[in-house]
């Protein structure tokens, strides 16, 4: 079936106005617009129906001009009043990029399934494919931002059964390293045992077995920038809530959420949480990254160091021989007791690098431990009732606990 023919039984059915009529051979040409191709269709068949003396041809081409589109329904005459609904939804946000989306109505969808059964046609473009483009090229021209595909800032959502746009606003990446100055504090706020975050009578109604964290003195300050809803936390690991975590910090990353600003001042957002902490977190090296950077940094393997005061009941000796075995050793770890409420029962293996006694009195000694993350220091000391091997308890023959834990090295 040539082209002609296919467009003259297209218009033997009912109006079509250019558009659709161009779209059913998108794929044919390039370097048209649907509604050109289909125009240069229709003054091919006008020419033709006159030499023909084709009353009929002529009849339907008029019709086609005059009347009501039968596969869009003349959706294709409204495109700067659907560019400029978007434009007024988008006009809170700040963004760079962005995508139109269509979602259809069942009979928009259900007329284009048709005409593509009855015409055989397997070369054309979909309706909103077509309607994404064209209103997405008028919102470039009167914003001067530019679309996306891959990876845009915001979504622009058509909903052509409500007459309404919705848009996905992506969330925005900001990268950097905690520290974290004092003790008894998470790293993410940690909901209530008892009562599962509900609130009662053991977390005074809060809900939170911690009433602060490290995400509670960053997410204020982000929300306040980027004017976002609400934010994610994601960390490289975490640290104990009784361990201070010193040196170059935690690598993190801070998700804000719907945000309505993207063009944040990092310096000043990094001064001011730090400012206002009381000392108990610090923040450094503040960027913006892309969302692929937190699975990055949460599958990181990376190695940890630690300076760790322990009190122990052990000669000199014997402690310095104990770490001699440790240092480069493969330690097997059940996972600890202490954790066992919120972790399946599985045993990790990790290498211990290097082990270096920096004190020694005879109740406390202070350990500067190089190991792989993963490894539980604690247990690494105490032994956990044997669910740990080797440990400095089991090597030296008697108990040994950490009675403080510094993390002074993450990667």
């Amino acid at each position: 079936m040539t082209i002609l023919t296919t467009a003259r039984k297209l218009l033997h059915e009912s109006p079509i106005c250019d558009n659709c009529l161009g779209r059913q051979f998108a794929k044919l040409s390039t370097g048209l617009s649907n509604d050109q191709r289909g125009r240069a269709i229709k003054l091919v068949l006008a020419m033709q129906a006159g030499v023909d003396k084709d009353n009929q041809l002529q009849a339907e081409l008029k019709k086609s001009e005059e009347g009501k589109c039968w596969i869009c329904n003349s959706l294709f005459t409204h495109l700067d009043s659907w560019a400029e609904k978007a434009i007024l939804a988008l006009s809170d946000y700040e963004y760079d990029n962005f995508l139109v989306g269509t979602k259809m109505t069942g009979l928009l969808a259900e007329n284009e399934e048709l005409v593509w059964a009855e015409s055989g046609i397997t070369f054309a473009e979909p309706l909103k494919t077509e309607l994404n483009r064209e209103v997405g090229k008028r919102i470039e021209k009167l914003t001067g931002k530019k679309a996306n595909l891959k990876k845009p800032q915001i979504a622009v959502l058509l909903d052509l059964e409500n007459d309404t746009v919705e848009l996905g606003v992506n969330s925005l990446y900001i990268y950097g390293r905690y520290r974290k100055l004092v003790r008894g504090i998470p790293q993410t706020r940690w909901p209530c045992r008892e009562c599962g975050g509900k609130g009662c009578e053991r977390c005074g109604g809060t809900g939170r077995m911690y009433q602060e964290s490290v995400d509670d003195l960053i997410k204020p300050h982000v929300i306040s920038a980027a004017q976002c809803e609400d934010t994610a936390f994601h960390g490289a690991g975490r640290e104990d809530i009784d361990a201070l975590m010193l040196g170059e910090g935690r690598p993190f990353i801070v998700e804000a959420k719907k945000p309505h600003k993207r063009h944040i001042d990092l310096e000043a957002l990094e001064s001011e949480i730090n400012t206002k902490s009381d000392e108990k977190i610090e923040v450094l090296g503040l960027k913006f990254v892309e969302s692929e950077a937190v699975e990055q940094l949460k599958s990181m393997k990376a190695d940890k160091t630690y300076r760790t005061r322990i009190e122990h009941d052990t000669t000199e000796e014997k402690l310095k021989s104990s770490i001699n075995i440790i240092s480069g050793a493969f330690i097997r770890q059940k996972t600890p007791t202490r954790v066992l409420h919120r972790r399946a029962d599985l045993e990790r293996t990790r290498k211990v690098h290097s082990i270096e006694l920096e004190s020694f009195d005879r109740k406390t000694a202070v350990l500067l431990i190089h190991c792989e993350g993963g490894l539980y220091v604690k247990e690494l000391v105490s032994g956990d009732g044997g669910r740990t091997v080797p440990s400095i308890t089991s090597l030296t023959g008697s108990e040994a606990k950490v009675i403080e834990l510094e993390v002074i090295k993450v990667g």
